[in-house]
């Protein structure tokens, strides 16, 4: 049975609802009706509750590289699942030197790298001697790499952070239980995939980051997925018969989300010594219920941020402008519309326009990034401005 998040009259999480009874609260004006940023819909009381006692709530996170999945759990009921589809690849490509895709470079797709060099390299005068030329001394040491974390890495990692966080604002979040890696290189052996500790990781440093920025929202708990203790996210989650499929790309629960109810779900039950008469028995201690619950796959919008402009000068020395989410209509890039054309109407997220003589036309994507068609102005309705995540 599908639970409704409820806060109470200042802002604090309660105990989730049936929906049945969060219709009769907004009905009656008990109660207001709000979505958040996760996707979630929830109400908000008005009158102060009878009583503000929560049961343990946890939230499951099993990050990754490329994707994400988090599930909110009770003792007695799973409440929500997202996979998250994260920007590791899409910033790693627009930082380097050049845009690669499918193992090609795509010509005149330059990361920012490269467009520093290019503007360094434009403001220098190589008919002078080197003395003269304007090349200036560094402000700072730009070397030292301290606690540094890789955009790609740092900006999969603040995703997670947003998600959970919007997750604890309509839940009583207790505890996070946060699976975790070790170095995938041994340096004594060279192989890659040892588990020795010893040896380094960017992701590693991004998880050790992203540890200490949960704790400020709730205790935060550590579980090794490979470990074989009984109580690693796989045993976990064979001993709760939920089923997962290899394609980590796969949209649904079964891709990777129930290895988050199975890490949410070590709150309330181990496996562990039980002492009885005559011998010890090794079981399962606890219990757990696992319900259908509501699921979002989350992405980031893949507008293009506004650039200084493009490299090459049209004629007359003109430079285009490139990139921004403005737009010369009521809408901009990253809001969420609904766009008619031909009786068949689609929900999507303003990617971009056109401008010509003779038309004009806004592009509408899914959240995939997947362009739905291009629909006039007067056919498209904003429905909610950019929070900079897609939600489906």
């Amino acid at each position: 049975m599908t639970r409704v998040p409820v806060q109470n009259p200042d802002g604090t999480p309660a105990m989730s609802t049936k929906a049945s009874r969060a219709r009769r609260w907004v009905r009656d004006g008990k109660a207001t009706g709000h979505w958040n940023d996760a996707g979630i819909y929830y109400v908000r009381l008005v009158v102060e509750p009878s009583g503000r006692k929560v049961q343990k709530v946890t939230i499951g996170v099993d990050p990754g590289k490329s994707y994400t999945n988090i599930a909110v759990q009770s003792a007695k009921a799973t409440l929500y699942l997202a996979h998250l589809v994260l920007p590791f690849q899409r910033v790693k490509e627009r930082i380097g030197a050049a845009t690669i895709k499918n193992g090609k470079v795509i010509k005149n797709a330059r990361g920012r790298a490269l467009h520093r060099r290019v503007r360094r390299g434009q403001r220098i005068n190589r008919k002078i001697p080197f003395e003269q030329r304007a090349h200036r001394q560094k402000r700072f040491d730009n070397r030292r790499r301290d606690g540094k974390i890789a955009p790609s890495i740092r900006a999969a990692r603040e995703m997670d952070l947003r998600i959970v966080s919007e997750l604890s604002k309509i839940y009583p979040v207790g505890s996070i239980v946060y699976e975790v890696i070790k170095a995938d290189v041994d340096l004594t052996s060279g192989r890659r995939g040892a588990r020795s500790g010893k040896g380094f990781s960017p992701v590693m440093v991004g998880q050790k980051w992203a540890i200490k920025q949960l704790q400020s929202i709730a205790t935060v708990k550590t579980v090794l997925g490979w470990q074989k203790n009984g109580n690693g996210t796989s045993q976990i989650r064979k001993h709760l018969e939920l089923t997962k499929i290899k394609d980590k790309k796969a949209q649904t629960p079964e891709s990777h989300a129930v290895d988050g109810i199975a890490l949410a779900a070590t709150e309330f039950i181990r496996f562990g010594l039980v002492p009885k008469i005559g011998y010890d028995l090794h079981t399962w201690i606890g219990s757990v219920t696992i319900t259908s619950a509501p699921f979002r796959t989350i992405a980031r919008p893949e507008y293009f941020r506004r650039a200084l402009h493009f490299d090459k000068a049209d004629k007359g020395g003109k430079r285009k402008r490139k990139g921004g989410t403005i737009t010369p209509f009521d809408v901009r890039c990253g809001d969420r519309v609904m766009a008619t054309k031909s009786g068949e109407t689609v929900i999507g997220w303003v990617g971009g326009y056109t401008q010509t003589a003779k038309s004009k036309n806004i592009s509408v994507y899914d959240h995939n990034s997947k362009r739905l068609g291009q629909y006039a102005p007067s056919k498209v309705r904003l429905i909610r401005r950019s929070n900079k995540l897609c939600v489906a």
